[in-house]
């Protein structure tokens, strides 16, 4: 029997360089699967960018640049962060390659299919830094500017 291991980083927004969390990150993911190849796992270790999003279209907007571009330019920063650190990643992939549209298109029409994806009609209040919708009971207004609001430890 094969024994397969599968790991991925985040994969990266590229709407600024790489920084230290990026290669925290990328370097945790890596002892992971290096250890596991020493214990035998046929691993793959994947990790690349995600070039979609309203932080990605304002990031180029304010460098006066086509999105996808500006996704070119930084992606390849964070490609070469994979050797830099001597990564051992097996791939690097990008949200706007054609085998991930690909993929994810397959996986989304078997969604569709099985009925679990369906149109209906969502309300709330969008954070563009969390990229999720929130409901009105998870709002708060403070000094007239609405805002999430924060979970509290009870103690």
């Amino acid at each position: 029997m094969d024994k397969n291991f599968y790991i991925t980083t985040p994969i990266y927004y590229p709407s600024g360089n790489p920084h230290m969390g990026h290669a925290y990150s990328s370097i945790i993911a890596d002892i992971f699967a290096r250890f596991k190849r020493l214990e035998g796992y046929n691993v793959l270790f994947l990790t690349g960018t995600d070039e979609h999003g309203l932080k990605i279209q304002r990031e180029a907007e304010k460098y006066k640049k086509d999105p996808k571009i500006f996704c070119d330019e930084l992606s390849k920063k964070f490609k070469e962060l994979t050797k830099i650190l001597n990564l051992s990643n097996d791939d690097f992939i990008r949200t706007t390659e054609r085998r991930h549209f690909k993929s994810v298109e397959a996986i989304w029409n078997r969604l569709v299919e099985s009925g679990d994806i369906y149109l209906d009609k969502y309300s709330g209040w969008y954070s563009v830094s969390d990229e999720a919708y929130y409901d009105k009971d998870e709002i708060e207004e403070v000094s007239g500017k609405k805002n999430f609001k924060s979970f509290r430890l009870i103690s």
